[in-house]
């Protein structure tokens, strides 16, 4: 990703490292990417593929050999040459050869016989993860107009958790997002899953069957990005406040450096100068703080979605345990209660069913004194 060997033209747009397998300097995404199509020929990144003998003067000519050579180097080279056995008596690939004692065939029987003694092959997550793939690795959209541009440059993007959630918010990333240059941040932020965005606010204890009229992403709408000195703010609704004005002002005060501000709606990635593998602030619902790491930059190729529709593209969820009900330890919470004199702790997790049989009479009145709130489990997003 990075050159190797630093530049000493101080304008460069072509990334270098700032800190070694650590992170990038600042370098402009849409002037990388220039950069990468002027020393690029079209066919270099173009989708169509070379017929083979096309590949093979081309190789050839670009090697210094002659086409008899290149004959040659193809049946040494070739992957029939490594067959064990005959092309139609092909071994299960499945199957470990016994008394084997390879450390790798040694590993994979260990695991082949634990997954045997499961009661299910894969869960639910894992088969999500596989479709995610199949539906998505090299498909091409059925419209012309839909399809990404060839050239086009694609940023690999991970979110990690909320800083108030400890367990993850350093470790390991939430979710990680295709996106290409062409999109805006503002893509970027209705793409990214949060549980506070779901909270409902308010106290349900005397009304537990109302409906809730909004949740808090309804309410709440303002949010930014800050990216290298910059505040992105979202202003696409009346309801949005620049809620950055508060670090400005604070900063101003404390005889900071002055920052910029700009609308995340009118902010394409292709605009923006960077680093990769550096972490940025995402800030939502007043406080609610996510890491966001760009950790690729790269252009297009045949084998990626083209499907223009299917961005920003989900390449990887995160699962997160989910918390149970503190009666029946079976149903995920949806309650929780405060100053409750039925339940063991304060507060306390409740699933709908075990709330209600322990709070509410046959006819749906309440009993006893307590507070309850809809409860949205981080596991909603699994």
């Amino acid at each position: 990703m990075a050159a190797p060997n630093p530049s000493t033209d101080p304008n460069t747009n072509i990334p270098e490292y700032e800190y070694a397998d650590v992170n990038t300097k600042v370098f402009h995404i849409g002037s990388f990417r220039n950069e990468w199509l002027n020393r690029l020929m079209p066919s270099n990144y173009s989708y169509q593929q070379e017929d083979e003998d096309t590949f093979d003067a081309n190789f050839a000519a670009e090697m210094g050999i002659s086409a008899e050579t290149l004959s040659d180097l193809k049946s040494v080279c070739s992957p029939d040459s490594l067959r064990c056995h005959a092309e139609d008596q092909q071994p299960d690939t499945e199957v470990v050869p016994p008394n084997s004692t390879l450390r790798t065939l040694e590993q994979r029987k260990k695991r082949q016989d634990y997954r045997a003694s499961l009661k299910v092959s894969k869960n639910r997550h894992d088969l999500y993860a596989d479709e995610l793939e199949r539906l998505t690795v090299g498909r091409k959209p059925e419209a012309v107009v839909d399809v990404v541009p060839e050239g086009e440059v694609i940023l690999t993007i991970n979110v990690y958790y909320s800083v108030t959630f400890e367990n993850f918010s350093t470790a390991r990333p939430h979710i990680t997002l295709l996106m290409t240059g062409s999109h805006s941040l503002a893509e970027l932020r209705d793409a990214i899953c949060c549980v506070s965005d779901l909270q409902v606010c308010g106290e349900f204890s005397n009304t537990p069957d109302m409906a809730p009229e909004f949740i808090s992403k309804d309410l709440y709408k303002s949010a930014f990005f800050f990216f290298e000195g910059v505040f992105y703010t979202d202003m696409r609704y009346p309801e949005c406040q620049d809620i950055s004005m508060t670090v400005i002002e604070w900063a101003k005060s404390h005889n900071f450096p002055p920052y910029s501000q700009a609308r995340m709606e009118d902010t394409r990635f292709a605009g923006l100068k960077v680093k990769v593998g550096f972490p940025y602030l995402y800030c939502h619902q007043g406080d609610c703080e996510h890491l966001v790491i760009i950790t690729d930059v790269r252009l297009t190729h045949a084998n990626d979605c083209l499907d223009k529709k299917l961005y920003p593209l989900l390449t990887h969820k995160h699962r997160v345990t989910t918390q149970r009900c503190a009666v029946c330890h079976v149903y995920i919470g949806r309650w929780l209660t405060t100053n409750d004199q039925f339940a063991a702790s304060d507060p306390c997790l409740f699933c709908d069913k075990c709330f209600r049989m322990l709070h509410y009479d046959a006819q749906g009145n309440k009993i006893g004194d307590f507070m309850a709130y809809p409860y949205v489990d981080r596991g909603a997003f699994n």
